[in-house]
């Protein structure tokens, strides 16, 4: 597989038991009227007694015979028990009823609270990760440049970054090879004029010198030693001449050993899917804190097509630039 600087553009939820109802409606017998002789009345001491007065809804107004009188009917054995069974059961289903209510409702509760708590927490996360991303871009931009060089074949574009108080810029040096004129158009929109302070050919990277200007912003270096495979990155240049454009990727290797010529190759390679086209060279390759790990270089190429392949792109380590940077200023 080959490898060369990048060609195409970027595209962009209870029952009761009731007894027999007993009334007292048992009235006493009546000795029947029998028509007599008024003598027979007089003589009769039976007859001399008054008769014995009678409701006309009621029993006699009289002495009560027990026997007439119904008593209620026994209660049958288990009667009771079975009343307080079924008392005792239905409190016991009225209590299990209960505490699954309760506990259904606990459950649900606990539910509902952690559903919030996760969406809460994703929302968080994720608007954590675009103020992090803001501010590393916001954090790099203004160190980021664009060289326009010209030679003697026409003009060439790319990318530099300010790294130190003297106004050099570490660019790659593919950028400014064949350089006669160097033009550096800063972040503000003013233009520059700029030396070639040195190359690093063999490890394809150059450093220009701008005059310092007020309020020029340096570029923090960081670790790169410190990547690990899945980390968030962003690189920020200016691919076809876009200026300050910033796109979003992750370390998808390290170490990667990169030929980019027959005699330049590029040692521990970091490999990004940040996307990368020609004029991002010689850009910034970010981590979330907004220090400078990376300076994009080439992308591949599929070598059936001829075309650059999409998502694999590579950039020079600052433990290699730090080197180089030693040797050049």
């Amino acid at each position: 597989m080959q490898y060369t600087e990048n060609q195409n553009s970027a595209s962009y939820t209870p029952y009761n038991a009731y007894a027999p109802y007993t009334s007292y409606s048992h009235y006493a017998q009546a000795t029947p009227f029998v028509a007599t002789a008024p003598n027979e009345i007089k003589d009769d001491p039976a007859a001399t007694q008054p008769l014995l007065e009678q409701d006309e809804f009621g029993p006699p107004n009289g002495p009560s015979d027990p026997e007439n009188f119904a008593s209620p009917p026994p209660k049958r054995p288990g009667q009771a028990r079975a009343i307080a069974i079924m008392a005792l059961t239905f409190a016991l289903i009225f209590g299990i009823a209960l505490y699954a209510g309760e506990n259904l409702a606990r459950t649900s509760s606990t539910s509902s609270t952690t559903t919030t708590t996760t969406v809460q927490t994703t929302q968080t996360s994720a608007t954590s990760l675009e103020s992090q991303q803001e501010a590393a871009i916001a954090k790099i931009e203004p160190s980021v440049v664009e060289l326009k060089v010209t030679t003697s074949q026409g003009e060439q574009i790319g990318s530099g970054v300010i790294i130190d108080a003297k106004g050099d810029i570490i660019t790659n040096n593919h950028v400014v090879s064949g350089q006669q004129t160097i033009q550096v158009v800063l972040s503000n929109g003013s233009s520059e004029t700029a030396q070639l302070v040195g190359t690093d050919a063999s490890d394809d990277l150059a450093v220009v010198r701008i005059q310092p200007y007020a309020h020029m912003v340096i570029a923090q270096i960081g670790n790169s030693a410190k990547l690990v495979v899945g980390q968030e990155v962003l690189a920020v240049g200016n691919p076809l001449g876009i200026t300050e454009t910033a796109t979003h990727g992750i370390v998808s290797a390290l170490n990667r050993s990169i030929s980019e010529s027959s005699s330049i190759t590029i040692s521990n390679a970091i490999q990004t899917d940040a996307a990368l086209n020609p004029g991002n060279s010689g850009g910034a390759l970010i981590n979330l804190q907004g220090q400078l790990v990376g300076i994009p270089t080439l992308g591949a190429v599929n070598t059936e097509s001829n075309t650059a392949a999409n998502g694999i792109s590579f950039a020079i380590p600052t433990s290699s630039i730090q080197k180089a940077l030693q040797q050049i200023i």
